[in-house]
């Protein structure tokens, strides 16, 4: 039997997203599941918090004015979006562009597990702190941006950690999957916030060389 393709992979978790009925009030004011976009062999995974009003029309991760501001980015270290993979915490756009509650980003942890063990990534970029606080929850994003954490993580025990309204690490993290964070701010932060744009323009011109960094180790 032949050996799935990663793609062939992430496309069975999409379909399991579905038929296990994810977030189902989401999903009942969303036009579609937003599930992720790029290279599912790629050694950089991006993850946002939650799709917005054009990801939503268009059922790909950051298209928005964000989306063409990570674009910059990328061209400014010599990367397209062909050559990275993209998604985010949760695949449902919220009514009205509000915050994932804590529900709602613990019901989709699991499957963002496993499109992590499917891409296995050298290093995952998380965009804003909703994202970064599913893999670092005791840390500010303000205090950390730009600055990679190798950690360990099994985000199913954290997922239900999070339902029972638990705070920090999971305990039993040692049961997961090891990967290099990379926090940073989310771009739609820089649009509101010249000051902000330079720090994140900044903290983004170290991922060619964190990544380096991890395929010499």
């Amino acid at each position: 039997m032949a050996t799935k393709t990663k793609q062939q992979q992430l496309d069975e978790i999409r379909e399991k997203i579905l038929r296990d009925k994810v977030t189902p009030e989401l999903k009942q004011t969303a036009t579609q599941l937003v599930f992720g976009d790029g290279n599912p062999d790629s050694d950089i995974l991006f993850i946002g918090e939650a799709p917005g009003k054009n990801e939503d029309q268009q059922g790909i991760p950051f298209v928005g004015a964000a989306g063409k501001f990570l674009n910059e980015m990328l061209g400014m270290v010599d990367l397209q979006r062909k050559d990275v993979y993209i998604t985010n915490i949760v695949k449902y756009r919220p009514p009205e562009n509000r915050d994932p509650s804590p529900d709602e980003k613990a019901q989709f942890l699991p499957y963002l597990q496993a499109q992590l063990e499917v891409i296995q990534p050298k290093i995952v970029v998380t965009l804003g702190r909703h994202s970064m606080n599913c893999f670092l929850p005791d840390l500010q994003i303000s205090k950390i941006h730009g600055q990679p954490k190798r950690i360990r993580i099994n985000m199913r025990r954290q997922a239900e950690r999070m339902s029972k309204g638990e705070t920090g690490a999971s305990p039993e993290a040692s049961n997961g999957i090891t990967v290099v964070i990379l926090p940073l701010f989310h771009p739609a932060a820089a649009l509101y916030n010249g000051g902000m744009r330079q720090t994140l323009i900044d903290d983004f011109a170290k991922l060619p060389i964190v990544l380096e960094q991890i395929q010499t180790a």
